[in-house]
C-alpha cells in the first residue's frame, strides 16, 4: 500500500483538487470548472451568513490526507472568511488558488481561468512520488442509511467484525451518530477507556435525546418502518452493531482528528439550544462529517439501497440482504446479505470488508468511484470543543 504523504505526517490514499465554492452563488461556476476532469472534485458550502462550524469543516476538508491542491471559487460578496480559507491550506504546503468570480469578469472567465489551473495541478499530482503506508496511516469512517430490519443483523455487524481488525492494526475508526444510539448508552459506558470518557459519552447521547424530542420527531424514517423496524430502539441496536467490540478510546465532534487509533464516537449533534433544524439531513452530510475528521474511506450499510458516493474519499457500500444486492449489485461493493442466505458467516463478510478497505485504500475504486458519484453537503451547525476527558489518555 503506498500514500502521498502531506506534511502534517498523514498519508493520503487519493491525491485530487479541490474545487471549493464558499456560497452557493459560486457553485455553478465550480461545477463547470471541474467537469470533465477525473481528479477534481467539487465541494462547498451554500451558506451567505458566517458559521465558524462550516469555516472549520471547510479548512479541513481542503487539507484532506486526500487532497493535493485546492482552487476557491468565491462570488466575492458571501461572509465566508476566503482569505483565512486560503492561509490555512498555503500553510500545509499545497498550492492553492482563489477565484473571486466578481473581479474575473463573470461565469466564463472564472470557467477558463479556473479550468487552466486545475489541469495544470491534476497533472502535477499524477506525477508525484508516493510514500509506503499500512492499515495504521487509516482513518475509516462507518454509516448507515436506509436501514431496515437486516441492517442490524448482518451488514452492521460485519462492518463492526471489520472495524475491530482495523483497530487491532492500528488505525482510528469512527462511529456515529449519537441520534440514533438512544438507549445504548449504557452499554457504550461499560466499553469507554476511563470512566470521564463514559460521562462524555452519557452526556452526547442525553444531548441528542434531548435534541430530537424539541424537535418533534425521531431519527426514524419511514422506509425504516417499510424495512420491518419498529421503533428507535431497535434501530439504535442495529445501528451500534456497527463499533464493533472494542473499547471505545475517544469521543470526537465533526473537525476533530483522532489523535491516534482506536475506536472514536462522533457525536453529531450541535450544542447549545436548537437552531439549526435535523443534524442528520442525509446519509452525505454525515459522510462529509466523517472526512472532516480525516477519514480516507468510510463504510455504508444499507438494507433498502443507496447508490451515493462522496467527494474527495472513497465510500464502500454494503448490502444488508440479498434482496436489495440483486436489484442494486451494480452499486453495491459487498453482499453482507449472504450471511441470511447461509453463504457467509458474519466473520467472513467482516474478513471481505476488512480486506476492501485495504484494496480501496491501495488504489482499487469503489462501486460509487467508477460510477463517478461525489455527492457533497454541508449545512450551519455550532460545536463547543471538547474536552480533555474526550480523548485517549
Amino acid at each position: 500500500m503506498r500514500g502521498w504523504l502531506r506534511s502534517d505526517g498523514r498519508k493520503g490514499i487519493r491525491n485530487v483538487v479541490a474545487v471549493a465554492y464558499l456560497v452557493e452563488c459560486a457553485h455553478h461556476v465550480a461545477r463547470q470548472i471541474a467537469a470533465g476532469e477525473d481528479e477534481a472534485h467539487v465541494i462547498g458550502f451554500p451558506g451567505c451568513f458566517p458559521n465558524p462550524y462550516a469555516q472549520k469543516m471547510m479548512e479541513r476538508l481542503c487539507t484532506h490526507p486526500n487532497v493535493g491542491a485546492v482552487l476557491v471559487v468565491s462570488l466575492g460578496c458571501e461572509s465566508f472568511n476566503r482569505f483565512q480559507l486560503e492561509k490555512a491550506v498555503a500553510a500545509t504546503g499545497r498550492p492553492v488558488k482563489v477565484l473571486v468570480i466578481q473581479n474575473e469578469g463573470g461565469t466564463k472567465s472564472t470557467i477558463a481561468a479556473g479550468r487552466d489551473w486545475v489541469r495544470a495541478q491534476a497533472a502535477a499530482l499524477a506525477a508525484a512520488p508516493t510514500e509506503p503506508m499500512s492499515a495504521s496511516d487509516l482513518v475509516v469512517g462507518t454509516v448507515c442509511g436506509g436501514s431496515d430490519g437486516t441492517s442490524g443483523i448482518t451488514g452492521n455487524p460485519a462492518a463492526g467484525i471489520a472495524f475491530d481488525k482495523l483497530v487491532a492494526a492500528g488505525a482510528a475508526c469512527i462511529f456515529e451518530e449519537t441520534g440514533e444510539l438512544i438507549g445504548c448508552e449504557g452499554i457504550m459506558e461499560a466499553r469507554a477507556a476511563t470512566p470521564a470518557l463514559a460521562g462524555e459519552i452519557r452526556a452526547s447521547v442525553a444531548k441528542a435525546a434531548r435534541y430530537y424530542a424539541t424537535l418533534g420527531y425521531g431519527s426514524f424514517a419511514s422506509g425504516n418502518a417499510d424495512g420491518g423496524l419498529t421503533t428507535i430502539e431497535e434501530k439504535s441496536l442495529g445501528a451500534y452493531m456497527k463499533s464493533g467490540q472494542s473499547p471505545i478510546s475517544g469521543l470526537i465532534k465533526p473537525g476533530d482528528i483522532p489523535p491516534k487509533g482506536g475506536l472514536y464516537l462522533m457525536d453529531v449533534v450541535p450544542d447549545g439550544e436548537v437552531r439549526f433544524g435535523f443534524p442528520n439531513i442525509s446519509d452525505n452530510a454525515e459522510i462529509v462529517e466523517m472526512m472532516a475528521s480525516g477519514a480516507h474511506v468510510t463504510l455504508f450499510v444499507t438494507g433498502r439501497g443507496s447508490v451515493v458516493g462522496s467527494a474527495l474519499a472513497p465510500v464502500i457500500k454494503i448490502a444488508a440482504n440479498p434482496h436489495m444486492y440483486a436489484r442494486l449489485s451494480e452499486d453495491m461493493d459487498v453482499n453482507a446479505g449472504r450471511v441470511l442466505a447461509g453463504e457467509a458467516t458474519l466473520e467472513e463478510v467482516g474478513q471481505e470488508i476488512f480486506d476492501l478497505v485495504l484494496d480501496v485504500a491501495d488504489g482499487r475504486q469503489t462501486k460509487s468511484e467508477e460510477l463517478g458519484h461525489r455527492e457533497f453537503i454541508l449545512t450551519y451547525k455550532s460545536f463547543d470543543p471538547i474536552g480533555p476527558a474526550c480523548l485517549p489518555v
